[in-house]
């Protein structure tokens, strides 16, 4: 695969662009400068790259729609995007929002249609323990004898949503914590296996293509991540079925979502749990960014842009 370091410069692009709209209350505007600069730096690169998950499909989206192909040409590969993950947090100035890019050689990476997912995501030491299928109690006692904690003492990451009413219903009555978070799962996931951010497991029903962005991040983390289709109506079942998903019901494991090769990479545009917000100051924008790679290098990257002016 090509230097990894040169996707990096592809999310900082994005999340430079996204940024200046933080606060402002323009969801959309945001995402357009954030896909267009993400498209132009993708388009540069000496690959020969397939989106796999973007935008939407060619009818629904001009620029980095599924089996768009981006580059010079070179190495092939598969390319998951999210150019701005959490558009209402870049919207209302929130935490935690990021433009997030994931790599795999050609075919490794599951085209997930536009769905919902039940999802599981915990960290390395965790990661054999726990069962998409298992209760939630079970799985959180799982996560803290793995973790070597007591059960007041894991933290829960959920989106906080009238569907998951149950679900933290029941793990108060477990006993763990509970993080809620208005939006963008990815990060939050991912977050799961950073030891540093005090996140130990993330629980609920999000985006199927966001699964998958998050599922490249943990595999090159180690960590554990599950899901389940959770088709929304009838037309989103057909879909799924159409594009090769045969039984719904079945867990969709690590292998599933990702093959071989792969890398991952995340620049903060607000600030949050993974990465910092950019940062603004005397011509120049500041960034930083999280790089993942299958090979089990994790590198944090802070990077000073001179601006060019406007």
């Amino acid at each position: 695969m090509i230097n990894s370091l040169d996707f990096v410069k592809v999310t900082e692009g994005a999340a430079i662009a996204a940024s200046r709209w933080m606060g402002r209350g323009e969801r959309n505007i945001a995402d357009g400068a954030a896909v267009e600069r993400m498209r132009e730096r993708l388009g540069e690169m000496n690959i020969s790259g397939r989106i796999v998950i973007g935008e939407g499909e060619r009818d629904e989206a001009p620029m980095l729609y599924i089996g768009e192909q981006l580059g010079r040409g070179g190495y092939e590969v598969d390319i998951a995007v999210d150019p701005i993950e959490g558009t209402n947090l870049v919207a209302n100035g929130l935490p935690n929002s990021i433009a997030v890019l994931a790599v795999a050689d050609r075919g490794g990476l599951l085209h997930a249609p536009d769905s919902y997912m039940k999802k599981l995501a915990v960290g390395a030491k965790a990661a054999a323990h726990v069962d998409l299928d298992a209760s939630v109690k079970d799985n959180l006692n799982a996560v803290a004898r793995a973790l070597e904690k007591k059960i007041d003492e894991v933290c829960v990451v959920i989106l906080d949503r009238p569907r998951h009413k149950e679900l933290i219903d029941e793990v108060r009555t477990a006993g763990a914590r509970i993080r809620l978070i208005s939006d963008g799962d990815v990060d939050s996931c991912i977050a799961t296996a950073i030891p540093s951010t005090g996140i130990h497991v993330a629980m609920g029903i999000g985006g199927a293509p966001e699964g998958v962005l998050a599922a490249v991040a943990i595999k090159c983390l180690g960590g554990n991540f599950m899901g389940r289709l959770m088709p929304r109506n009838q037309e989103e079942a057909d879909r799924a079925k159409a594009m090769g998903f045969g039984d719904l019901n079945r867990v969709l494991q690590l292998k599933d979502l990702v093959k071989g090769d792969a890398l991952f990479c995340a620049t903060g545009i607000t600030d949050g749990d993974l990465v910092h917000g950019v940062r603004f100051f005397d011509g120049h924008a500041q960034t930083h960014s999280i790089l993942v790679h299958s090979g089990g290098t994790v590198r944090f990257v802070e990077s000073t842009h001179r601006l060019v002016p406007r």
